[in-house]
């Protein structure tokens, strides 16, 4: 593989900012909930390059497919592996299904749930490097070379209007997108530098804590095991929250001494596992996610509430790690159910994409 650049490439990042920045200059983008990669094509060799730098070649071969017949022929692309659900929303947890060691497996799910690239820098064109291009020309060149492209390769949508950029921040939520992304029309491309901006969804919802893990350090807590009830009364394992100081990490140590159980016996997770599916989402249940972790945990007896941000609730649980807000000692545990974890209504994605 002969490019201008070679792999492995660090992706350029984005800081967090509270609200859509309003400055001129700016052009904003969709943020997509996928796979970040940065795909290199010099003729038939593909190679599709994670956030961390490391293959996801093997995992989506129907992508380098769609690659090979949409990209030209030598080039380096900045953009997100996607899965469009059949909801026709974003379905992370499809998606992730996709890293499996088994080929069988990976070829069985390309044709069950393929996924999809879509496109939002232009980093590399035949012999030319064009990270030292502004943004905007970077992304002139890229839809000269997807035009309106709206199959399993195109280029994100993108607008100047912060109008057009609020009303995707509401309507697509729905959809699975995590926010918006804002980058300055005169920005050079800078490898592994959060140099644009991104603002996602925050709420809050109230949680059971009924656990709670070990820091890596030892001797003080690494973080909280949530869980919210369905409409039949089971306590459910939905997420954690770890963003916790050194001090206050020590602080919850004593916090939730008086709440610790020797056993799970009467704990409502004591019989999880019935299924296969049951088994993957109990606390410590390992996958190949968290092979080399120690998932071990402690049951706290699940009358204790504390209220979370968080960005987007999936399907029955949290997509990302919680931030913990506070105490709700004035909450009964009873009480924290999904309907606190709601998402605005379904937005399609069609209408975004094609």
């Amino acid at each position: 593989m002969v490019l201008p650049l070679s792999p492995p490439v660090s992706p350029m990042l984005a800081k967090a900012v509270a609200d859509v920045p309003d400055a001129p200059g700016l052009v904003f983008e969709p943020k997509w909930d996928g796979f970040r990669c940065i795909v290199f094509r010099d003729g038939d060799d593909v190679v599709l390059g994670s956030r961390n730098e490391r293959p996801l070649t093997r995992y989506f071969p129907e992508v380098v497919d769609a690659v090979r017949a949409a990209l030209p022929p030598r080039c380096v692309v900045d953009g997100e592996i996607i899965l469009v659900g059949a909801t026709d929303a974003l379905d992370f947890e499809a998606l992730q299904q996709r890293i499996h060691p088994a080929a069988s497996r990976v070829a069985r799910l390309a044709a069950e749930t393929p996924a999809r690239f879509v496109a939002f820098d232009l980093l590399a064109l035949g012999d030319d490097d064009l990270t030292s291009l502004p943004f905007a020309e970077r992304r002139r060149r890229l839809d000269d070379v997807l035009g309106a492209a709206t199959g399993a390769v195109c280029a994100t949508p993108a607008t100047s209007d912060r109008a057009e950029a609020l009303r995707w921040f509401h309507d697509l939520e729905g959809a699975g997108l995590d926010g918006i992304v804002a980058k300055a029309a005169e920005l050079t491309y800078q490898p592994g530098k959060r140099v644009m901006l991104k603002v996602k969804h925050r709420r809050t919802a109230d949680c059971v804590v009924a656990g709670f893990r070990w820091h890596k350090s030892g001797g003080v807590v690494g973080s909280l095991l949530l869980g919210l009830y369905d409409a039949d009364g089971a306590l459910h394992h939905v997420g954690v929250t770890a963003s916790f100081t050194a001090a206050r990490r020590k602080e919850l140590v004593d916090e939730l001494a008086a709440y610790r159980m020797d056993d799970l016996s009467g704990h409502p997770w004591a019989g999880w596992g019935g299924t296969d599916e049951d088994a993957a989402r109990a606390p410590g249940a390992p996958s190949r996610w968290t092979a080399k972790k120690d998932l071990s945990w402690e049951p706290l007896r699940p009358e204790l509430v504390c209220e979370v941000a968080y960005d987007y609730f999936q399907g029955d649980r949290f997509r990302h790690a919680t931030t913990f807000v506070r105490w709700r000692p004035d909450r009964e545990a009873a009480s924290c159910g999904y309907d606190q974890a709601e998402v605005p209504a379904a937005f399609a994605l069609s209408a975004l994409l094609g």
